[in-house]
């Protein structure tokens, strides 16, 4: 005789629907802060696990977008991380390569881009993951971030700049 299967309580079964809904973005949002897949694996998995103990902080504190507070989450653990001495140690310089293959569907100019995104300052980084690649509006990046819209909007500006730079092999062509 089977047995049905039980779904568990509220709160489990609105983690797993995280889980499959956003682990893959998560994951790839901590590899790209960490440079190392090991570590982006094991914040994804403290991303989870802090959600799930504040599950509650979504229904008393109003938050509306599900995606930028799990993302705000991974991005304040994967900062924690870069915070230990074990961290000080790692190249951050490793290529996407470390991730699996599923996950590094992209043109070679895409690798490109994405490569010299991982070099930018922290905080142009991850403005530049939030807004464009996750699709977030420039407030949710905000929110995300914890700061200003103002400052989202200039640090949006200037990591352009820095990859328009980059990307043109160091020359500056304004226009």
């Amino acid at each position: 005789m089977e047995r049905a299967a039980v779904p568990g309580t509220a709160s489990e079964v609105k983690l797993r629907e995280w889980i499959d809904q956003y682990a893959a973005v998560i994951l790839k949002t901590c590899f790209v802060c960490l440079s190392d897949r090991t570590q982006a694996e094991d914040a994804m998995q403290d991303t989870f696990i802090k959600a799930w103990r504040h599950m509650d902080d979504l229904g008393r504190k109003g938050i509306r977008n599900e995606k930028a507070w799990l993302l705000r989450i991974a991005m304040n653990t994967c900062r924690d991380y870069r915070r230990t001495a074990w961290f000080r140690h790692v190249d951050a310089r490793v290529a996407l390569e470390g991730l699996p293959p599923r996950m590094m569907e992209a043109t070679e100019e895409d690798h490109d881009l994405m490569l010299t995104v991982c070099g930018l300052p922290d905080r142009y980084r991850q403005a530049i993951l939030l807004y464009y690649y996750h699709g977030l509006t420039e407030q949710e990046t905000a929110d995300v971030l914890g700061v200003s819209l103002s400052s989202v909007h200039r640090r949006l500006k200037k990591a352009e700049a820095l990859l328009r730079t980059a990307l043109e092999g160091g020359e500056r062509h304004d226009g």
